[in-house]
């Protein structure tokens, strides 16, 4: 979990950096804070899926929100729908309906984001008892993806489970949300960013997240971010990541 409050009147645009989470946000602001996917806003509470497309967030002045990132894993048994899961970014209140009010409105009145770290997850431990849960062979590759950096073959994958790579595709792509392959490109794209931000070059980051060369990280930037290498180093979303910006 992470807070940030954003002090400036003046408006606010950026990109939002894909990770390989489902990313749940609070809007605590008087302003409302708007997520916008390739022309589709939403504003205020909201789920943002594994790898949405051309995010971008804006509000139109001093904002505060607090931020999740799941697992989708976890986010499975939280949200007990896998449509939740993927590209798509969905208003919190038809999810959870008045129980989002409220836990909205608590977090509103905590007098500190410790306070309102605890509320979230104590919430979340309750929720956390829904009857869909992926199955654990999806659950464990999603886990040697994520461990590995999206550098294993889904064929070894496969082999792991027990399950043929058809099977393991069809159902990792429907409890997931994305296929295996996609998911092995985020991952490896997320190192990537945090490897630039961090100050790597991209010949640097390209290499050591395992890309056959600059360019082809550069299409995958483009592809998942719509912004260039050096855009993703500097970009204001990654500022609140810890991992990224270890100094700040």
């Amino acid at each position: 979990m992470a807070g940030f409050r954003y002090h400036d009147v003046a408006p606010v645009d950026i990109a939002m950096i894909p990770h390989p989470s489902v990313t749940l946000l609070f809007d605590l602001s008087d302003n409302g804070v708007t997520y916008d996917v390739s022309g589709n806003p939403v504003t205020g509470n909201a789920i943002v899926g594994l790898s949405p497309d051309a995010l971008r967030v804006a509000s139109s002045g001093a904002s505060e929100v607090l931020q999740v990132r799941l697992s989708p894993v976890i986010a499975a048994a939280i949200f007990g729908d896998p449509e939740l899961l993927g590209g798509t970014v969905t208003p919190l209140a038809p999810v959870w309906g008045p129980r989002a009010g409220t836990l909205h409105d608590q977090l509103r009145a905590a007098p500190s984001w410790d306070d309102r770290f605890a509320l979230t997850l104590q919430f979340l431990q309750g929720r956390a008892s829904c009857a869909f849960a992926v199955a654990p062979e999806v659950a464990y590759a999603w886990g040697e993806t994520v461990r590995y950096r999206g550098r294993l073959r889904i064929d070894d994958l496969a082999t792991e489970t027990g399950w043929s790579r058809q099977h393991l595709w069809s159902r990792f792509r429907s409890q997931i949300g994305l296929s295996p392959k996609r998911a092995a490109e985020l991952v490896r794209f997320d190192h990537a960013a945090h490897l630039l931000a961090a100050g790597h070059s991209p010949v640097t980051a390209a290499f050591e997240a395992g890309y056959a060369d600059q360019s082809h990280l550069h299409r995958h930037a483009k592809a998942f971010a719509h912004i260039s290498p050096a855009a993703v180093a500097s970009a204001p979303w990654l500022a609140i990541d810890d991992i990224a910006w270890p100094a700040r």
